[in-house]
């Protein structure tokens, strides 16, 4: 990478211990990503929040790097392991994660962050101009700025976005460039898909995808199922991009998969792997979430239907019972990182 005299003097520790570490990281992350230089940023949003995610390591690294560490642009917070003004409520939490994240919080305050503790700071502020230098961290964000607002970013590190907000820039490469290649076109064909059906495309279409995809058959949908589209193709890959277009390209290749079966023969398997709350089925809250997959158990199996999602094998959730799209169902979930369709016991309520 080609550092500029003031960069470079940063990196050989000439400006302090915080900024040359933040230069460290930036380095390490374009000379990975093949980025010819830094480039000025306008806004960052931060991950690497939750004590439950960064643990004591990342608390002490945090309050380290706070003593003398002040960011440079408009920098947004990702949320806690819980919320401070309802601390009453979550008696099971004990008073050292209640220390150890009020440290964590105390550290970006002193840093200079704005205390958002929110995944999607696009509804907080407006975003700014088409063609803006951003640094997200959250997955469901980037997507969203590069898709929706018209920004760049790549698809950042906690570590990455931190540097970037200390310094205010990032490297030049990938989703930052112009003339992004968009190599795969994905047709949706349900009609009037539901906020469910947005977030499982984008499951598939990070699956599937590469750094970018067009999504055509269906019009721009409204704001929510948007945001639905983003939180499922933020768990899923490493797309950062999607666009929806009006016809199908006429070069394209279509490519025509089916769903895998059960070994007995029985119906297609329904298997969802990592479908997180940032899908914005969240907003529904919790049992309407689970409500929703219940009640679209045969949509499922048609959204995303050019796509094979095994199911799991040797899984203890589910070995017991027969995966296959039957009714009743039951819906098994381990913290939202992995959400199994499967058979409900006749004897068991939903889970």
């Amino acid at each position: 990478m080609e550092l500029t005299k003031e960069e470079q003097s940063a990196l050989d520790g000439e400006k302090g211990d915080a900024l040359q570490t933040a230069y460290r990281i930036l380095v390490a992350t374009g000379e990975a990503t093949n980025a010819e230089k830094l480039i000025p940023i306008k806004w960052a949003h931060l991950s690497g929040v939750n004590y439950n995610t960064i643990g004591d390591s990342g608390e002490e690294f945090l309050k380290t790097l706070s003593q003398d560490a002040k960011v440079k642009v408009k920098t947004t917070l990702n949320p806690m392991g819980f919320d401070f003004d309802h601390i009453s409520d979550f008696k099971h939490i004990d008073d050292d994660f209640i220390e150890k994240q009020k440290s964590i919080k105390d550290s970006y305050i002193k840093m200079g962050v704005e205390p958002t503790f929110s995944c999607t700071p696009y509804d907080i502020y407006d975003l700014p101009e088409k063609d803006t230098q951003v640094s997200f961290a959250e997955s469901n964000a980037a997507i969203f700025a590069n898709s929706l607002g018209k920004l760049k970013t790549n698809k950042e590190s906690a570590f990455s976005a931190l540097a970037s907000a200390l310094t205010g820039k990032s490297p030049y490469s990938d989703m930052r460039k112009d003339g992004t290649n968009i190599p795969l076109t994905i047709r949706m064909k349900l009609d009037n898909p539901s906020e469910l059906d947005f977030g499982l495309l984008g499951f598939f279409a990070g699956k599937v995808g590469d750094s970018s995809v067009n999504i055509s058959g269906v019009s721009q949908p409204d704001r929510r199922s948007c945001k639905a589209l983003c939180g499922g193709m933020g768990t899923s890959g490493t797309c950062a991009k999607f666009q929806f277009i009006d016809e199908q390209e006429t070069n394209s290749e279509k490519v025509e998969r089916n769903w895998a079966s059960d070994p007995s023969g029985r119906e297609p398997i329904v298997f969802v792997s990592k479908l997180l709350p940032e899908t914005g089925l969240r907003e529904t809250g919790y049992p309407n979430m689970l409500a929703a997959f219940a009640a679209s158990s045969t949509v499922l199996a048609t959204a995303v239907s050019t796509t094979v999602m095994p199911a799991p094998t040797n899984n203890s959730l589910v070995s017991e019972s027969v995966r296959t799209k039957v009714e009743p169902i039951s819906i098994l979930a381990t913290s939202f990182s992995n959400v199994f369709i499967t058979q409900a016991p006749r004897s068991n309520t939903t889970n």
